[in-house]
C-alpha cells in the first residue's frame, strides 16, 4: 500500500475510496472500470446529457472529465516511471470540459471509450517495475509517486460513480 507521503493531501478523498479493500493497483484498476460500467450501462437514454442542477456537467461531461483526467494521469505516470525530472503542468478541469465536444457525443462510445483508455492504463501499469513504481515525480506544484497515480485512477473513477449514483439517478 501507498503512505501519504507519496501524495498531496488534495488526493486523499480520492486514494482512501481504494487503499482500505487492499487489492493491488491493477486489481483496483479492473474492479473500478467494471463497477463504472455496470452503473454507467444501465442510465436510461433521457439522463445522458441530464445535469443535475445549473451550471453542473452533464452526465457525458462526467465522463469525458474521467477520460481527460486518466490520460493526464498517465502520462504523469509514464514520465515519473520512466525518471523525467521535469516539473509538470497542473490542468483545469473547467476549462477542459468547456471545450470538450462530450455532449455532442454518442454516450455508449464514450463508454467504450474510457473501457479501452483504463485497458491501456492497466497495460502501462504492468509493464513498471517494483522501482518505477516507487519514482516520485512532480505536478501541480506537488510530489506523487507512480503507485499512488495507479490508485488515484481508480479512487477518482469511484469518486464519481458515488457523485452518479446520488445526484444524477
Amino acid at each position: 500500500m501507498i503512505s501519504k507521503t507519496e501524495y498531496a493531501p488534495y488526493f486523499e478523498q480520492y486514494i482512501k475510496l481504494v487503499s482500505k479493500d487492499g487489492k493491488s493497483i491493477l486489481e483496483s484498476l479492473q474492479s473500478s472500470q467494471e463497477v463504472f460500467d455496470q452503473v454507467l450501462r444501465n442510465v436510461p437514454v433521457e439522463k445522458h446529457g441530464f445535469s443535475y442542477a445549473a451550471g453542473k456537467w452533464t452526465l457525458k461531461e462526467v465522463i469525458q472529465h474521467i477520460i481527460d483526467t486518466e490520460r493526464i494521469f498517465c502520462y504523469r505516470a509514464l514520465c515519473f516511471a520512466r525518471n523525467d525530472k521535469t516539473v509538470l503542468p497542473g490542468y483545469d478541469q473547467d476549462v477542459f470540459v468547456e471545450n470538450d465536444t462530450a455532449n455532442a457525443r454518442d454516450y455508449y462510445e464514450l463508454l467504450e471509450e474510457m473501457a479501452v483508455l483504463r485497458k491501456s492504463t492497466i497495460q502501462l501499469y504492468r509493464s513498471f517495475s517494483e522501482e518505477a513504481l516507487a519514482r516520485v515525480g512532480s505536478a501541480s506544484n506537488s510530489e506523487m509517486s507512480v503507485s499512488a497515480l495507479g490508485y488515484l485512477f481508480s479512487g477518482h473513477q469511484i469518486h464519481h460513480i458515488h457523485i452518479v449514483k446520488e445526484r444524477y439517478l
